[in-house]
């Protein structure tokens, strides 16, 4: 009978895809191996695979420093524990049970020390599970006083192994070290940090390109043409009027130049104040145009929460996106240009668009968060002062050509007509070009000086988040103690709920799988860990199979929806396991009473992958690091043999180990 047979750990059907999971892969050497490595080098990163939960690879890796030579007590000990972590004892097949006996001969050869003695231990609580009879009072005492380090170690990885009565008597110490390691390292605080993605480094819009070698052509025959023409106005009138002509080129340079000076400025901030509001105008025919565009509405989405957040005193939130509209625009314009490539997802941004937020709101308290309109506006000084200037050459070159022709007679006036056209023709030319290259110039400094200041401002702010992002992260070591220390507690509570304890444990197994929706993240040639996951507990008794199910956060290790279900040995029909390329393993549960129980066992991480890593070996070490393997076999034994299994895998006839004295 079943109390009830199937678990919803998605809204969505089975098939489906719910949205897009985050993911992220940590770019750290932990698991790298140089192939020049020495042994002694190899058989660290190996320890460093059984600590973070991936015993298989530590097995392969710590047997080959062995075969290689590299041995003695410490890693004999650590080999042990790498055979038996996650493993049942019936699991171990016959090579395997001969290899340990013949470990066990090896353990007098080497140096007394806590190691050996540590080793000796893990010998000798095999053979007493090999023994119907065996003596365990004494071997648990010495385990008991075996340093904490060495203790715990056999503790955690013989999990699978110790059974009966002798994994009561060790059970409170375990459940005490799960209490009291739970939450340490300010886990709380700490966990979201291991699946932030890996920020992308800070880019920011060059200047566009300096544009003045076309106006540098064109202008110098202009300023030829100019120079010959007023030249000639101005000796004629020398010619005919000495002292006036000399007066009004006086005037004229004077006025000139005041109207060059203040008159490119005023140009400039003009042009500049133009050029500002076509930006804008861009920027929101832009958003327009990316209106379906994806990673473009995150970003908008993402600078819209961020600035939301981030307000000045005074504004409320939508009274501060009403302000910063056109911002925001620019802003989100800008990122979705420098940030639009495949798999680059806006998480990656976030760091940027939460810093441009922040300096919006900075700069506005600070009051140098000017608007462009107000920035290029031009004082009425200085438009009061070039339009007399330009008056006054205006006036003074009439003079001139009156002086001019009053003195020449009308023979010359057709000619002084053609200079005065070709120097207003040569010098409007001139002067546009000029103010064109000056206000180019100008404009390349000023947003080149900016870019400079943007980067280096974003790389600050980069570094900064990077760093806390790499000082907040944990360890992989404390992601699997968190994770052990959950498991622990929550097989702890199972047998309370069911009276039980682990004399009436037949065997037992934990499958931890990815609960829609979450986050992942790994270390580069680690396994996949997640932010929400099902746990699914399966205790075997004389009764039959004890299934409890749970959701579980890994941020806060609070569970919910908890289910239950009971059935006989030979309700469970059949075990399947499922690979579809691109999405993962599915393990589907068939009973004779109840649907079929489709477990959704891993992702697909094909696309994940770096270029040096093996898609088969990161597949197996996550199957593995999940319970997978244990579960299955578990599984596919009592669906073969139903009661049948019982016999074969009696905790009370288990194969036979004999360790050397």
């Amino acid at each position: 009978m079943t109390d009830g047979t199937s678990f919803t750990h998605n809204s969505a059907a089975y098939d489906s895809t719910v949205g897009i999971q985050a993911e992220t892969v940590h770019n750290s050497n932990v698991y790298f191996i140089n192939p020049e490595a020495s042994p002694s080098e190899k058989y660290k990163v190996g320890v460093r695979y059984l600590e973070d939960g991936v015993p298989s690879r530590a097995r392969d890796m710590i047997s080959d420093v062995i075969a290689h030579g590299y041995d003695d007590a410490e890693v004999r000990f650590h080999w042990v524990l790498a055979m038996l972590s996650k493993r049942a004892y019936h699991d171990l097949s016959a090579e395997e049970l001969q290899r340990l006996h013949q470990a066990s001969e090896l353990v007098r050869t080497y140096a007394d020390g806590v190691w050996r003695t540590a080793l000796h231990i893990a010998f000798e609580l095999l053979a007493i599970l090999s023994e119907t009879d065996g003596e365990t009072g004494p071997v648990l005492k010495r385990l008991r006083e075996l340093p904490p380090r060495q203790r715990d170690l056999i503790l955690h990885h013989l999990d699978l192994v110790l059974t009966g009565g002798m994994k009561d008597s060790l059970w409170a110490v375990t459940r005490e070290l799960a209490e009291t390691s739970r939450f340490a390292n300010d886990r709380a605080q700490r966990v979201w940090a291991y699946f932030e993605p890996e920020p992308i480094g800070p880019r920011a819009l060059p200047p566009n390109p300096n544009t003045t070698a076309d106006a540098r052509t064109g202008m110098a025959a202009c300023v030829g043409l100019f120079a010959v023409a007023t030249g000639f106005l101005w000796i004629s009138a020398l010619g005919a009027a000495p002292a006036a002509a000399v007066v009004e080129l006086l005037v004229a340079l004077g006025a000139g130049f005041t109207a060059a000076r203040f008159g490119q400025q005023w140009w400039y901030q003009e042009h500049q104040l133009k050029a500002k509001n076509q930006e804008y105008h861009t920027a929101q025919r832009s958003n327009v145009a990316f209106a379906g565009d994806g990673f473009t509405n995150r970003v908008r989405h993402s600078f819209d929460h961020y600035f939301s957040i981030r307000v000045p005193v005074g504004f409320a939130p939508h009274q501060w996106l009403v302000h910063t509209a056109d911002i925001r625009n620019s802003l989100a314009v800008e990122i979705s240009l420098l940030y639009r490539e495949s798999r680059i997802g806006v998480d990656r941004v976030n760091w940027l668009i939460r810093y441009l937020a922040q300096d919006t709101r900075d700069r506005f308290n600070s009051r140098t968060l000017v608007d462009h309109r107000q920035q290029y506006r031009t004082p009425a000084r200085i438009k009061a002062i070039c339009v007399i200037a330009f008056i006054s050459l205006g006036i003074t070159t009439l003079a001139l050509i009156v002086t001019m022709a009053v003195a020449a007679g009308p023979s010359h006036v057709l000619l002084a007509l053609l200079a005065i056209a070709g120097a207003f023709w040569a010098g409007r030319t001139a002067t546009l070009s000029w103010l064109h290259m000056r206000s180019e110039e100008r404009r390349y400094a000023e947003e080149t000086q900016e870019y400079r200041e943007c980067v280096n401002a974003r790389q600050a702010a980069y570094l900064q988040w990077k760093t806390f992002l790499d000082a907040t992260r944990p360890t992989e070591l404390e992601m699997e103690t968190w994770l052990t220390c959950d498991k622990t507690l929550f097989v702890d509570e199972a047998l309370r709920h069911y009276q039980l304890s682990w004399r009436n444990i037949i065997a037992h197994t934990i499958l931890m799988t990815p609960a829609r929706p979450y986050k992942r993240g790994r270390e580069k040639g680690g396994p996949w860990r997640y932010s929400r996951y099902i746990i699914r507990l399966f205790l075997v008794t004389q009764d039959g199979v004890r299934e409890i199910n749970t959701e579980y956060d890994f941020t806060d290790a609070k569970r919910t929806n908890e289910q239950r279900s009971n059935y006989r040995f030979d309700a469970l029909s059949s075990v399947h396991v499922t690979e579809r390329a691109n999405v993962g393993y599915d393990l589907e549960l068939i009973l004779t009473n109840g649907p079929a129980r489709n477990i959704r066992v891993k992702d697909a991480d094909t696309h994940q992958l770096a270029p040096d890593e093996n898609a088969q070996e990161i597949s197996e070490m996550n199957l593995n690091s999940a319970g997978f393997i244990h579960t299955f076999r578990l599984l596919e034994g009592i669906a073969a043999d139903g009661k049948g299994w019982i016999e074969r895998n009696n905790p009370n006839n288990p194969p036979s180990f004999i360790a050397a004295d």
